[in-house]
């Protein structure tokens, strides 16, 4: 009797596609459920991986999708989204976001003081550097910025969104998961620490993906997860194991989600990472070199972006991760394209009042910061994009998990 293993591809077996193939040419997707076609405005929001995302895109003449932020002379309006909603670390931030901009729900303690008598908006507290006078100055900057957030959602064709974090700190008041604790930059109500649960965020993406189908009926979702660690952890366990912890029940959401969910898939950016260990990173074993970007964002190419010449023959130019010699083996055969389609989404109407968003076609580079990062005694890591330049951005989990000054 033949054994059930003896008819399975070669990606089915460590040997051969992952310990016979050298590092960066490693390629673990099998199948995708849709690509991305060169029309396709995609939307981007969460951490650092979507950051590097739609400057790729932009650089292979793709269409990120820009609603906020476009033409602002100032470094804080460049934005790094879709919009300027700064870095969602949580599913819960992203469903609240969306409830929000649809009048479903409002923060029951959404502007915080800082030290310096200005006020921030709480949900995004750093976007801008000078503060407001008045809390009634960072309300009223939050309207338009809700209204971008609506055109993101009706505009899109895509809708990527990197999951960073499972630690969050939520108002008792209302619940409202903040994406940085009080007392690192402002001092906001009463909050209390929570860990979610792998179930918790898998209801929240599958939230998102019906609240973003109730107005945009034909958007794709394409989810992944930063392999970022931890810069602290406010829970009882070292900081290694809640990282590993943090991230594992993050992987299994996504997952669950996309495999239940028609239209939305997940992308290994993380496995990709992480199978390298150490050599993935810089001294710091948190920051993502770029090499490694590189080699990530040509399995991205190959696999979703249709049109696009795959750029395997550079990532595997690239020298080994470990400084040896590869061996002489071939790499894996990419897997067979999945079917898709290229033509772009052209929406559903919604409640927006504004024009449609700006496709991100040739926004500048930039090397500034999302905004100037607080004193604080959490170090900031600066990290990398895929072709060097500084990315000076507080990324997954930066000053996030600092505890609330007492």
């Amino acid at each position: 009797m033949q054994h059930p293993y003896a008819d399975r591809p070669d990606w089915a077996f460590w040997a051969r596609a992952v310990a016979a193939v050298p590092p960066p040419a490693v390629d673990p997707v099998v199948s995708m459920p849709f690509r991305i076609g060169p029309r396709d405005p995609v939307a981007t929001a969460g951490s650092c991986f979507a950051q590097h995302l739609a400057r790729h895109l932009r650089r292979s003449g793709f269409t990120p999708l820009r609603a906020e932020g476009h033409g602002d002379p100032r470094p804080e309006g460049d934005a790094l989204f879709s919009a300027r909603y700064g870095n969602i670390y949580t599913a819960r931030q992203l469903v609240q976001l969306v409830d929000e901009a649809y009048g479903l729900r409002r923060p029951a303690d959404p502007v915080w003081r800082r030290p310096d008598g200005r006020y921030v908006d709480a949900l995004r507290p750093r976007i801008a550097p000078e503060g407001f006078a008045t809390p009634e100055d960072a309300l009223a900057a939050r309207l338009p910025h809700l209204d971008a957030v609506r055109r993101v959602l009706e505009d899109c064709a895509v809708f990527v969104f990197t999951l960073g974090l499972t630690e969050a700190w939520l108002s008792e008041a209302d619940g409202t998961a903040y994406p940085i604790a009080p007392g690192v930059v402002a001092e906001g109500g009463p909050c209390r620490f929570h860990d979610f649960s792998a179930a918790e965020v898998e209801a929240d993406l599958a939230g998102f993906v019906g609240r973003l189908r109730d107005v945009n009926p034909a958007a794709r979702v394409l989810l992944t997860v930063s392999p970022v660690p931890l810069v602290a952890t406010a829970g009882d366990r070292h900081v290694l194991p809640a990282t590993i912890l943090s991230k594992s029940k993050l992987r299994v959401a996504a997952e669950e989600v996309s495999r239940r969910l028609p239209g939305v898939a997940y992308f290994p950016s993380y496995d990709l990472v992480t199978s390298l260990g150490p050599r993935a990173f810089d001294e710091d074993r948190r920051t993502v070199l770029p090499r490694v970007v590189n080699a990530v964002m040509a399995v991205f190419t190959r696999h979703l972006l249709a049109g696009a010449d795959p750029p395997a023959a550079e990532a595997a130019a690239q020298p080994p991760l470990d400084g040896t010699t590869p061996p002489e083996v071939p790499a894996v055969a990419p897997s067979p394209k999945a079917p898709g389609s290229d033509a772009p989404n052209p929406g559903t109407p919604g409640p927006a009042t504004s024009g449609p968003a700006t496709p991100e076609t040739d926004a500048p580079e930039t090397d500034a910061p999302e905004t100037d990062a607080p004193e604080t005694n959490v170090p900031e890591t600066d990290t990398q994009d895929d072709v060097g330049d500084p990315l000076l951005t507080v990324c997954d989990e930066e000053l996030y998990l600092a505890r609330p000054s007492r």
